[in-house]
């Protein structure tokens, strides 16, 4: 049985496990308590459960599985990097934790060790090394990422997008911000109550803010992305970015919102190429990169082939 609120992720799963044919997919449910009825009915050999689900949480429709069907075994597949978040999923009896980041090489090796009956935990957990921030108090990860994050409602969204970009800018570092004018407007008081002197980092030129359409128009020509007027317009920008941080080794989170935008105008092709620069700039400059793709309420709002070829190109992959 697979558990997610999130369609994409379900479907993302299921098709992962088809590669083995003596694995049979019998049921999904989008919330904890629809699993533990299911769980209770059906008595699944193994249950693939996400951390945050609505109704119940992941932890709490652990512990009540257990008492229902005590022979199925619980592999938790989940974006929380917190050991002991990791270690209490675990302790609800729990055979294995899995971040969604690392599902493409360890969710079919962690699957085969739980129904064994080992114990499974991601390679970046078991040595507890989880996220390896600088400070411990922003959660900001030294190691180069492009990373996307679905999503249905703005407000999750924000508080992510807040963390990505105030806990670069509360280090020190200088951050890019190309998005919708909503977004932008609403992201600047939530920076300001995140700790970060908003209005200092724009007078320094650590925090640059752009217009999502006006830069799409920088380096699309015909309905498709220049790959050339697309590195000099970002790079240009990340190099004044750089020059403007504080620190000695500074590097720049970038969100984008240019990739959204020519998926809902129907050009899904020119934002996979987006994305694919996206990584050009990563192994080039000292960036991360968060992508946003808003999907509707409740609904994927992406076909499978899409979300599985926008995650092919990111090292991890959230929703909201």
């Amino acid at each position: 049985m697979v558990v997610d609120d999130f369609e994409g992720w379900r479907h993302f799963v299921c098709e992962a496990l088809q590669i083995c044919p003596e694995w049979q997919v019998i049921c999904e449910a989008s919330d904890g308590l629809e699993a533990v009825h299911k769980a209770g009915d059906l008595q699944p050999d193994l249950i693939v459960l996400d951390l945050g689900l609505p109704t119940l949480n992941g932890i709490e429709a652990a512990r009540r599985i257990r008492e229902l069907s005590p022979k199925s075994k619980i592999l938790f597949l989940s974006e929380q990097r917190l050991w002991d978040v990791a270690q209490e999923a675990l302790n609800a009896g729990a055979g294995g934790y899995v971040l969604k980041s690392d599902a493409g090489r360890e969710l079919l090796p962690a699957v085969e060790a739980v129904l064994r009956g080992q114990r499974f935990v991601s390679a970046r957990l078991a040595g507890r090394d989880l996220s390896n921030p600088p400070d411990p108090t922003t959660g900001y990860r030294p190691a180069f990422r492009h990373e996307v994050s679905f999503y249905t409602n703005d407000r999750p969204f924000l508080d992510h997008l807040t963390q990505f970009i105030g806990s670069a800018l509360r280090l020190g570092n200088a951050a890019i911000v190309v998005a919708t004018e909503s977004h932008r407007a609403n992201l600047l008081p939530r920076l300001q109550v995140y700790g970060v002197d908003i209005g200092a980092a724009i007078e320094q030129g650590r925090y640059l803010a752009l217009d999502a359409d006006d830069a799409l128009s920088t380096f699309m020509r015909d309905g498709r992305p220049v790959p050339a007027l697309f590195m000099r317009a970002f790079g240009d920008l990340i190099t004044t970015a750089l020059k403007n941080a504080k620190l000695e080794h500074p590097r720049v989170a970038i969100f984008g919102e240019c990739v959204d935008l020519l998926r809902e105008q129907g050009n899904a092709e020119a934002a996979i190429q987006i994305e694919k620069r996206g990584n050009q700039l990563i192994r080039r400059y000292d960036v991360d990169i968060l992508c946003g793709y808003f999907v509707g309420s409740g609904q994927l709002g992406i076909d499978r082939e899409l979300f599985q070829r926008i995650c092919a190109q990111h090292s991890a992959v959230y929703t909201r």
